[in-house]
């Protein structure tokens, strides 16, 4: 899953850099609607966190049949949730564009951008649940494949559709769905026709089996979709901050931040299915090596890529600003890399403990912790800094450092007493 997320992650890089040669109003577009495509994913993913845990635990206790039911109503909620989605977004996205201070030229391109990617919501859906239930099993090997395939193609098609084909920003979105679609493709042809994978698919319901997917799914939604409301906020900062200037250093560092994440996210999702499975054995010493040995490797590895940004700020930053308009943001967007990196090392604190919880079937858990590392603890300290210290940009990039900080000793604080608890709890059995 680290490969995986590492290749999707050179993806979201390499459209932000074909998308920057369109100029700084181009990228801006784009980082506009991020959170927003970001809420939509989110939907996705939680059903697909729900499915991978309800899965493995199955797996855990030895209930192949409930394995299989537990993979085949992800599946049908996926595609449910996905035609529903494009008619609550479709309507929708304009005004929240504009709240977030879209004008003029940079939100006719967002919109350009945005509904491409609105009418592909039951492709996103199923992609990304089918991946979860791939995972939920064990084969990561596969998962990986399916969105390294996708990712490749991405990163491929968006000059060709971007520059050649002239489709503008229009390319990046058609890229990014065609992208979408082969990896689906990829996941059906193992799932439904060689079916080789260890759980099978029928057509069926199971209202117990839903609502322990949606017991884990729906938190598990909730709190990546208030990640992307807190980036939308921050958004609005930005844009307070420094205009459209602003949102384009935001969006082109932070997309490289995420990269140094992206080994962090794959052993996430690897926390969830292994601590879900030890949990379903009830099985408390895995759980706990699970949890512990994956915050320290993740601690290791955030410090060796925040050093690494920190050095080659500038270097990273030229990638971004090759075009004549673009060499404006130059020098913010090195200082927002420099600041920003320092998030790195405290996210494991969190992002594991939060995969613990969802493991163990503690969603809500999960969502309280995003949403006080998010919404109050990164929101409020840039809020403080921009608007009552008046730091500007600056503000920003520290308030989302330290709100992540503060958030992620309070997590794993927290975690580790849960993890007693169930301890024993088992003991006890």
């Amino acid at each position: 899953m680290m490969l995986a997320m590492l290749v999707q992650t050179i993806y979201n890089l390499a459209d932000g850099i074909w998308v920057a040669g369109l100029g700084p109003q181009a990228l801006a577009a784009i980082g506009l609607f991020f959170p927003i495509f970001m809420i939509i994913i989110s939907l996705a993913a939680g059903i697909g966190v729900g499915a991978s845990s309800v899965v493995s635990q199955k797996i855990g206790e030895r209930d192949k049949t409930g394995a299989d039911v537990a993979a085949s109503v992800s599946m049908l909620l996926s595609v449910i949730i996905g035609l529903m989605g494009i008619a609550v977004f479709l309507p929708a996205v304009p005004s929240i564009l504009g709240f977030a201070g879209a004008r003029g030229e940079t939100l006719n391109l967002t919109l350009e951008y945005s509904v491409v990617l609105i009418y592909s919501m039951p492709l996103l859906m199923f992609n990304n649940v089918a991946n979860g239930v791939l995972r939920g099993e064990g084969d990561a090997k596969r998962a990986m494949i399916a969105i390294a395939a996708g990712s490749l193609l991405n990163i491929a098609l968006d000059p060709l559709f971007i520059y050649v084909f002239g489709f503008g920003i229009k390319g990046a979105a058609y890229a990014t769905v065609l992208s979408i679609a082969v990896s689906s493709f990829l996941i059906s042809f193992w799932l439904f026709f060689k079916k080789d994978t260890y759980v099978s698919f029928h057509l069926g319901w199971n209202w117990e089996i839903l609502k322990r997917i949606l017991k884990i799914g729906i938190p598990a939604s909730l709190a990546q979709a208030m990640m992307s409301i807190a980036i939308y906020i921050l958004n609005v900062f930005a844009v307070k901050a420094g205009g459209d200037y602003g949102v384009a250093v935001f969006t082109s560092a932070w997309r490289v931040v995420n990269f140094g994440t992206v080994p962090l996210i794959g052993m996430a999702m690897a926390v969830t299915s292994v601590t879900g499975a030890a949990f379903g054995e009830r099985n408390a010493e895995k759980l706990e090596t699970a949890h512990l040995y994956a915050v320290k490797l993740g601690f290791f590895i955030g410090l060796v890529v925040m050093l690494a940004i920190l050095v080659f700020a500038p270097f990273i930053a030229k990638a971004f600003t090759y075009s004549q308009e673009g060499e404006r943001i130059y020098s913010e967007l090195v200082r927002a890399l420099r600041v920003l990196s320092l998030f790195l090392p405290g996210v494991p604190f969190g992002m594991f403990t939060s995969s613990m919880f969802q493991g163990v079937g503690q969603g809500l858990k999960s969502l309280a912790v995003t949403i006080m590392r998010t919404v109050i603890m990164q929101v409020l300290f840039s809020w403080l800094f921009v608007f009552v210290l008046k730091a500007g940009l600056m503000g920003v990039w520290w308030g989302i450092v330290l709100g992540n900080a503060t958030s992620a000793f309070i997590t794993f604080t927290w975690g580790r007493f849960t993890v007693n608890r169930l301890k024993k709890e088992f003991q006890a059995l």
